[in-house]
């Protein structure tokens, strides 16, 4: 089977972050209009009144700082809190087909590669913007490229899912080049009036080139050496939100309908999973873990991959071994570890043996372990 490398990355930031400080200004003031709204049913104890949060809090939960959004004073209006991103005719391009035509537009520039040289696109999300037509044959179109394009989502791992189904296309000779996307607009699905994970996610894009080895000319090129995928099914992160919600009514609008997690659950089960999925990849690939420099995990939780990095290495990772991205991106969902490697690959000499982990809602854990050829 042919080798296949990673040949180049993008990335698409929006242009509004919103700060910590912002956030809990906007939760704290809708906290305390809900609480005076009802005081009467709070004294009665027919209502539970609403708590409010801090930056401290927040940190020390999970180590963000600030995130992106694709539109911020809607998230931050007390009387909203959800962002305005107004309609498109079905002529205009998409929201998240021009979030991934920016951040492919990058990832082919590195690659040294155009259109042309592209044989398929998947995009690979938590969340898609409709049911169809498909973003990616959307996104192809827009880019022109000639070939084919399919959707796929896996939650938080939905990127390197979508490296394995890359990988399968090139090496059954069906493609040369792939590409992936990854738009996430993770700010759509939350719920800024949760006190425990209003705080989680932001929105952003990343982009990846994956080719045949022996086509590749880049100078950004990280062979695949060993990919594993796993999905256990949970419900400790879910979102009831799909097309069958107008059949029942009753329950359009309920928070279920958005992003909810149980986080201690999903700590305690997943943290293990994750270390055990990367040490036996790594080892199946016949590379021993100390000779893994760089771990580009999932950024979702500083303390999950701080744990997750201890597990594996027997003592606590380095700055450089680990690198984070979440304090001022927080979680992107499947954008997460590709944001980390794009970001924290320059620096690798050739050899360098490297690890990309994903871990999310299924629970689906994807890890690819790489090495760097230039």
């Amino acid at each position: 089977m042919s080798k296949v490398v990673i040949s180049g990355t993008g990335l698409y930031t929006p242009s509004q972050s919103i700060s910590n400080e912002e956030l809990i200004a906007s939760f704290n003031g809708y906290v305390q209009q809900h609480n005076a709204q009802n005081a009467a049913a709070i004294a009665s104890g027919d209502v539970v009144a609403l708590e409010e949060s801090s930056v401290a809090f927040i940190e020390k939960a999970s180590g963000i700082k600030a995130r992106y959004v694709m539109n911020k004073d809607g998230v931050l209006d007390i009387n909203r809190m959800t962002p305005r991103i107004p309609e498109r005719s079905d002529d205009e391009p998409s929201v998240m087909c021009e979030m991934a035509v920016a951040a492919a537009t990058q990832a082919l520039e590195r690659a040294g590669r155009t259109a042309a040289d592209i044989d398929g696109v998947i995009c690979a999300a938590s969340n898609m913007q409709r049911g169809y037509p498909a973003m990616a044959v959307e996104i192809q179109a827009a880019l022109g490229i000639d070939g084919y394009g399919y959707d796929i989502n896996v939650a938080c791992s939905s990127a390197t899912f979508g490296i394995q189904a890359a990988v399968t296309a090139i090496q059954s000779g069906q493609a040369r080049a792939i590409l992936v996307v990854n738009p996430e607009i993770t700010s759509g699905h939350l719920n800024w009036r949760d006190r425990d994970s209003h705080f989680i996610f932001g929105d952003a894009c990343t982009a990846i080139i994956i080719e045949r080895a022996d086509l590749a000319t880049s100078q950004h090129q990280f062979e695949i050496v060993g990919l594993k995928l796993k999905t256990q099914f949970s419900n400790n992160i879910r979102n009831n939100f799909g097309f069958l919600n107008r059949a029942d009514e009753s329950g359009i609008g309920k928070p279920d309908k958005l992003f909810r997690q149980q986080g201690r659950k999903v700590f305690k089960d997943v943290c293990p999973m994750a270390a055990s999925v990367i040490t036996s990849t790594v080892e199946a690939s016949g590379i021993s873990i100390p000779d893994v420099k760089r771990f580009w995990l999932h950024q979702a939780n500083l303390n999950m991959n701080l744990l997750i990095a201890r597990m594996i290495l027997g003592r606590d990772a380095t700055p450089e071994e680990s690198p984070t991205i979440l304090d001022t991106y927080a979680n992107t969902s499947s954008a997460g570890s590709i944001i980390a490697f794009h970001k924290y690959q320059e620096d690798l000499t050739p050899g360098t043996i490297g690890v990309i982990c994903s871990f999310g809602a299924g629970y689906s854990i994807g890890c690819v372990v790489v090495k760097k050829l230039n």
